[in-house]
C-alpha cells in the first residue's frame, strides 16, 4: 500500500495536467485522473511482467484511460453524465482543479495545432514536445521501437513545419504562440 501511494504522490501531478490539456471541466478532469490510477491498480501485473518504464507505461495507461473517456462522453447523454455518479467536488477542489486547468491552456492551445496530424504522428509528438517524455519513453508508451517513433516524430514536426509555412524575415513568435516547453517544431529528442 505505501508503493501505490509513492507511485500516486510522485505522478499526480503530471496526470492531472495530461488530462487536463484534454478536459475543461474540472469534475472530468478529477474523475479521470482517479480512473488513471484504478487502472493502474488493475494492470500492476501487467506493468511488472512487463519490466517497461514506470513513467511511459503509466503514460500509456492514461492515455488509453482518456481514450475511454472520450469514448464513454460521446455515447452518453451530456446532462446525464455530468450528474450520475460523481462525488461533488467542495469549493476549494474545484478551484484547485481550475487553476490546474488554466494553467494548461498553452498546452490545449499546442494540441489543437496537432489535430490535423495523423493519429501516431500526434501521439508521438504530443507525449514528446508536451508532456516532455523521451522519445524513447514516448515510443514505449506506444507499444512502437524508439527507431519507429524518432521516424514519426520527425514527420511529424516537417508535417507542423509545412502546415505553418515560413516566417516571415526577422519575425519573432505571434501573441500566443506556444512556449518554449511547447513548441512542437523544436522540442528535445
Amino acid at each position: 500500500m505505501a508503493q501505490l501511494e509513492a507511485f500516486y504522490r510522485r505522478h499526480v501531478e503530471d496526470m492531472t495536467r495530461f488530462v487536463g490539456r484534454r478536459f475543461d471541466d474540472p469534475h472530468t478532469v478529477a474523475d479521470v485522473v482517479a480512473d488513471v490510477f484504478l487502472a493502474v491498480v488493475d494492470s500492476g501485473d501487467a506493468y511488472r511482467s512487463a519490466a517497461r518504464d514506470e513513467r511511459a507505461w503509466l503514460y500509456g495507461v492514461a492515455r488509453h484511460v482518456v481514450s475511454a473517456e472520450y469514448r464513454r462522453k460521446h455515447r452518453a447523454d451530456v446532462l446525464n453524465s455530468r450528474v450520475a455518479g460523481r462525488r461533488l467536488l467542495g469549493a476549494d477542489d474545484i478551484a484547485r482543479v481550475e487553476d490546474r486547468i488554466a494553467a494548461e491552456n498553452a498546452g490545449r492551445t499546442a494540441i489543437e495545432a496537432m489535430s490535423e496530424l495523423p493519429p501516431r504522428q500526434r501521439a508521438v509528438l504530443e507525449l514528446v514536445a508536451v508532456d516532455q517524455l523521451t522519445v524513447a519513453e514516448a515510443g514505449r508508451a506506444l507499444g512502437m521501437s524508439s527507431v519507429t517513433a524518432r521516424v514519426t516524430l520527425h514527420r511529424a514536426r516537417a508535417r507542423l513545419r509545412e502546415a505553418a509555412g515560413p516566417p516571415p524575415d526577422g519575425a519573432t513568435p505571434a501573441a500566443g504562440a506556444p512556449a518554449a516547453s511547447t513548441d512542437l517544431s523544436r522540442s528535445t529528442a
